[in-house]
């Protein structure tokens, strides 16, 4: 089979001949690769900057994918820390790492979306108890990752998003994603009654976000969930 292989951080991958995978473990099966992400986690597991990086080569990249089973079925795998990544023409995955996926959906689509979607998912459903109708501020909304939390949130009932970011032309265009306000970071303090911030920004706008926010505060005691991702 072909493969994307890294030699080392510095070079770029190559696209060669890659000896074929194997299935070792109970759970484990070889799939066909239909499309894989490329996103910020494949990256930085790609260039050594990642904190789960060896440094043990040679290296197929790629960390999710959407592959067809032994079985014919469509599934979307994320992979545990492998040196045989997504970016070959087969991988091993554990199918306990997996969900089925219906006929007919479009491979590549899945594959860009998932991982930036389960950014703001996962924040909602496990790094907290959020309830429908809390208000949520997502600080980079404006971002991939950042754009989709605000339908995630709004699915899993939001009562308000409000989409933050630097550039008051492309968060104007969040409101049709469902947005129900926009702010720039300079007027961060109209969004200080929220109940969540989901914060793909991090390091100084954040922390200079935060002062505003909470002394704008209707109701100062009043709890503010704020998560940081990525």
């Amino acid at each position: 089979m072909h493969a994307a292989v890294l030699t080392s951080f510095d070079s770029p991958p190559v696209y060669r001949e890659h000896p074929e995978p194997v299935a070792a473990g109970d759970h484990e099966v070889v799939v066909d690769v239909l499309a894989a992400g490329l996103h910020h986690l494949t990256r930085a597991k790609a260039n050594g900057t990642h904190y789960s990086s060896t440094g043990a080569f040679p290296i197929v990249p790629g960390v999710d994918a959407v592959v067809r089973d032994p079985e014919g079925n469509l599934r979307y795998a994320a992979l545990d820390d492998t040196n045989l990544g997504t970016f070959a023409d087969r991988t091993v995955i554990d199918v306990r790492r997996s969900i089925p996926l219906p006929e007919g959906v479009d491979p590549v689509t899945i594959a860009a979306g998932m991982n930036p979607a389960m950014s703001s998912w996962v924040a909602l459903r496990r790094r907290i108890d959020f309830r429908a109708g809390q208000r949520v501020l997502i600080l980079g909304a404006t971002g991939s990752a950042g754009r989709m939390a605000i339908r995630i949130a709004k699915l899993f009932g939001a009562a308000q998003v409000i989409a933050a970011g630097r550039d008051a032309t492309r968060l104007a265009a969040l409101t049709a994603l469902g947005a129900d306000e926009t702010v720039t970071f300079d007027r961060i303090e109209r969004a200080a009654d929220v109940d969540v911030v989901l914060d793909y920004v991090w390091g100084d706008p954040s922390a200079q976000a935060m002062l505003p926010m909470l002394t704008a505060r209707t109701d100062r005691a009043a709890p503010l969930a704020w998560i940081q991702i990525g």
